[in-house]
């Protein structure tokens, strides 16, 4: 199989080109700039092709695909900067990566006949009640403008493509980009308090354990919805945060306060977004670990702490 990666500049697609290397499936990455420029870690960037390809323009889809000819896709790349992409200046811009450059690279798989595996997210629903988000639910009903254009992507996809996986994930994190471990790292460092949410409530998603998934996913033919976020029960950021400073050894504290308290977000978050992932072991996957493991693994990747720290 022949695998084609969009987006591999970013924390997932630079995870998922490394595990497709580590399984010896022939991968090529791809992103906007002409040549790499995401973290230079010596693994997928000097050990795959990469092609530069612009999703939002149609011709350097289609030839890239003549080139590269996959017989697979796992399309990693998206506009995810939520609170820019409520700024009106920004939002042509948001639309043409989100949704066209998706129906683009739709539309490629499906003249070639090839698998598409498309990231999307939480924000695809309306993120109210506590009822955990069914994975084949398509009632979209988004808050903010990223997450309008998501599901427009997902229908994109759903409208061109036969063989497709929609996997939904939430609060991610990884190497190759900024998230919330960095930042409350960051912060940590030089602030004796750190005020954080409360009342959204949901489940971190550490890079390498999904690309795992991902390409289980990809050499299967289980197509349809699934979510994929790490176990281990369903939390705040508040929690998130305290857990990230107690593994870390960090005394910073942490005080929970409301979304509205906190108030500094353009976009509307959602308070709900516990995602079902019962789907995947229903449809034979292995489920990702504890998300408290995940951290820390994760603290060890980059650095944090020692290998031989306790969890």
């Amino acid at each position: 199989m022949k695998v084609l990666v969009t987006g591999v500049a970013g924390q997932l697609g630079h995870d998922v080109m490394n595990e497709l290397i580590a399984r010896n499936i022939e991968a090529y990455g791809t992103d906007l700039k002409e040549v790499y420029s995401g973290i230079q870690d010596g693994t997928a960037v000097t050990t795959a092709p990469y092609v530069p390809m612009d999703i939002t323009d149609e011709a350097s889809v289609q030839a890239v695909f003549a080139k590269v000819r996959p017989d697979a896709l796992i399309h990693c790349a998206a506009w995810t900067a939520v609170d820019a992409a409520e700024d009106e200046e920004n939002r042509p811009k948001v639309f043409a990566v989100n949704v066209s450059g998706t129906e683009n690279l739709a539309k490629a798989v499906s003249a070639a006949d090839a698998k598409m595996l498309h990231i999307s997210t939480d924000y695809v629903f309306n993120g109210q009640g506590e009822t955990l988000w069914e994975a084949d639910c398509t009632d979209y009903a988004p808050l903010s403008y990223y997450g309008k254009t998501k599901a427009k992507a997902e229908v994109a996809v759903t409208m061109n493509v036969q063989k497709f996986f929609i996997v939904r994930i939430a609060w991610v994190f990884g190497l190759n980009g900024k998230n919330f471990i960095k930042t409350m790292l960051r912060v940590g460092k030089t602030h004796d308090e750190v005020r954080v949410v409360n009342d959204q409530i949901g489940t971190p998603t550490y890079t390498r354990d999904l690309s795992r998934l991902l390409v289980d996913m990809i050499l299967s033919e289980k197509y349809g919805f699934y979510h994929a976020t790490n176990e281990g029960g369903y939390i705040s950021w508040y929690e998130f945060a305290k857990e990230i400073y107690r593994q870390a050894g960090m005394t910073t504290r942490v005080t929970p306060v409301s979304t509205e308290e906190y108030g500094l977000s353009k976009a509307k978050r959602p308070y709900n977004s516990r995602l079902d992932r019962k789907k995947l072991v229903l449809s034979g996957f292995t489920p990702l670990p504890d998300w408290k493991d995940a951290v820390h693994r994760y603290l060890v990747e980059i650095g944090e702490i020692p290998p031989e720290s306790a969890k």
